[in-house]
């Protein structure tokens, strides 16, 4: 069985239960998993030079929208509030394909690599033109990222009282069959598993009571888990009340959105009750600091979240809220705005890495990730602290989400290389770039 090790990295962060740091560490790779992390250890395989470097598990991204990576900084959605925002972008994403599908997905998805990022989720919402949700599947599989893809969906359209245009809606009866048919087809329980997909009906405004229980019903049914966005923003809150008489936590757990299979997006203007709620349930929270910060959307309560017991992940969300996929620079803006928010002491540069990591593993239901151990899959970064960004920094752990880089050196996933010199590996980038500006200019002709 082939083994890789990774030598003398300045410092190991593990993300073990004794959150232990191993200086001048090792961790030695095999089949897929990691055998042994310590000092001094030896292979008779490949051996990957680690001197001046630290070494993380993998980050982990729980909310994105990849296809949303073809209309960035699209003018008109610039300056927008999250309602408007969507309404800039509906038409121009409605006259996506396949082929938007996938190349935006292996842009997102090697911008998400170069940060670190090993393992990713993607909330495809919309199906325009023969799009499927397989399009982004062979696009994670070519560049060798671990994905967890949920089949979304929007059923209310403007016609029906919704926000999306009717253009982009599916009747509901075929969405529940698709989610069945990617769920069979794709899922994949076992431990390491390369693709498990979820289910992800868009929005509480752009979907019906009955397609949100029904979506639980079948989740439940087939063992995966459930996503949506919740509680973004003042309008969101607002829409609640108005449309269905309660918050946002309350109609979630109304309709059976709550519980350890289930992860929420934002929940930004979640209340006390509604934390509390998501801490008893075990509910999970994909905390997406950029587009909220882009959006106007507010600072999420997750010095609040973490200390009443409720799982918080990260979340670079679509491309075009953001405008950018970079998943350690997330986690530095989400350790700075509970600064910002509640003082210099509310969260440390460990713990916003534990968020990217661990805390990501944990909300995605990877107890096979997320750790740097014995028996866990071989997800590691490997980050070079010796150039300019780092300079007379005297905490290398600290100063990967104080200072830099924000660009990985390499990056493995189940043991093999995906971004070795700070270059993907696995993927022609310049043509993916050429395709890309190409795609978008044809969009917005």
């Amino acid at each position: 069985m082939s083994e890789i090790l990774i030598r003398n990295a300045a410092r190991v962060v593990t993300m073990d239960a004794g959150r232990t740091e191993v200086e001048e560490g090792d961790v030695l790779i095999r089949g897929g998993v990691i055998a042994a992390v310590g000092p001094g250890l030896a292979t008779r395989g490949t051996v990957v030079e680690a001197k001046g470097c630290v070494v993380t598990p993998g980050l982990v991204n729980t909310h994105h929208h990849l296809y949303q990576t073809l209309t960035r900084a699209v003018p008109g959605g610039q300056d927008a509030l999250l309602f408007g925002w969507l309404k800039t972008l509906y038409p121009i994403w409605a006259r996506f394909g396949p082929e938007e599908m996938r190349v935006s997905a292996l842009a997102g998805l090697a911008e998400l690599a170069l940060s670190g990022c090993t393992m990713t989720s993607d909330h495809l919402y919309l199906y325009p033109n023969g799009a499927r949700l397989e399009d982004t599947i062979d696009a994670a599989r070519e560049i060798g990222l671990r994905f967890h893809p949920t089949r979304g969906a929007m059923s209310i359209g403007t016609s029906a009282g919704g926000l999306p245009p009717d253009s982009l809606v599916e009747p509901e009866a075929g969405i529940l069959k698709d989610m069945e048919r990617v769920v069979d087809a794709f899922h994949d329980p076992a431990e390491g598993a390369m693709v498990r997909v979820g289910l992800a009906p868009c929005s509480p405004f752009s979907v019906s009571r009955d397609l949100m229980r029904e979506a639980a019903l079948l989740a439940r049914d087939k063992g995966v888990m459930l996503h949506t966005h919740l509680a973004e923003n003042d309008e969101d809150i607002a829409y609640s009340l108005a449309q269905f008489g309660c918050r946002p936590g309350q109609y979630a757990e109304d309709l059976g959105w709550t519980g350890a299979d289930v992860w929420h997006a934002h929940c930004v203007k979640l209340d006390g009750s509604e934390i509390d709620l998501f801490a008893r349930t075990g509910t999970g929270v994909a905390h997406c600091p950029c587009s909220n910060c882009r959006l106007g959307s507010g600072i999420a309560p997750v010095r609040a979240m973490r200390d009443a017991g409720v799982e918080v992940a990260l979340g670079v969300d679509g491309s075009a809220s953001n405008d950018a996929g970079n998943l350690i620079a997330e986690a530095r803006t989400a350790m700075l705005l509970q600064r910002v928010a509640r003082g210099a002491d509310a969260m440390s540069a460990r713990e916003a890495l534990e968020i990217a990591t661990l805390g990501g593993a944990r909300v995605l239901g990877r107890s096979d990730c997320g750790a740097l151990e014995p028996g866990k899959r071989a997800d590691i970064a490997v980050w070079d602290m010796s150039g300019i960004e780092a300079a007379g920094a005297r905490d290398p752990v600290a100063a990967l989400l104080l200072c830099g880089p924000t660009r990985v050196r390499d990056l493995f996933v189940e043991g093999r290389p995906v971004v070795r010199g700070g270059q993907i590996v696995t993927l022609d980038l310049p043509r993916v770039i050429e395709t890309q500006n190409r795609l978008a200019r044809r969009l917005m002709a």
